[in-house]
């Protein structure tokens, strides 16, 4: 038992892993506003599937490793990983009963709620101008869902991780 929880763990530690570096990838400039937020699409899988194992806490790990791995103001995406998991995980079995294509719209949502907290804590440390531009990622996410929701899941029974 104990082994399969750790190795539940592990996985789901390697899947965020993953989900940091396709976030770090370098994109050409002109497609940068179009990146999509990995992280918190992949976090948002966990929170859904397996709330009682990724949580808040998480999320407050999760987005403090993301602000270290691209230099930014220590905390800044920490707050907004913990914001919108707390959302998720309270709403979690109302987000399970939606369609795949429900979920995706408020996932674009959510991922829209965050962008504007990262810029708004972003805002009250330093001097930042709002860029509408980034906002396009939203509409990524909201394509990305369904895909990523349905290859995560096959992860997940597949490795039966619970």
């Amino acid at each position: 038992m104990a082994n399969s929880r750790a190795h539940g763990r592990l996985w789901i530690w390697l899947s965020f892993i993953v989900a940091l570096i396709l976030q770090a990838a370098p994109w050409p400039g002109e497609l940068e506003p179009f990146r999509p937020s990995w992280v918190i699409l992949v976090a948002f899988y966990w929170v859904l599937a397996l709330p009682h194992r990724v949580n808040v806490g998480t999320a407050l790990i999760l987005g403090l490793l993301w602000d270290l791995m691209l230099g930014s103001t220590l905390g800044v995406r920490g707050l907004m990983m913990s914001v919108l998991c707390y959302i998720v995980a309270l709403n979690f079995q109302v987000l399970r009963n939606l369609s795949l294509w429900q979920q995706a719209i408020l996932i674009a949502l959510l991922t829209l709620a965050g962008k504007l907290v990262e810029f708004w804590a972003e805002y009250l440390v330093s001097v930042i101008t709002f860029d509408p531009e980034r906002l396009w990622a939203v509409l990524l996410n909201f394509l990305l869902w369904p895909w990523l929701f349905l290859l995560l899941r096959r992860m997940r029974r597949k490795l039966s991780i619970r």
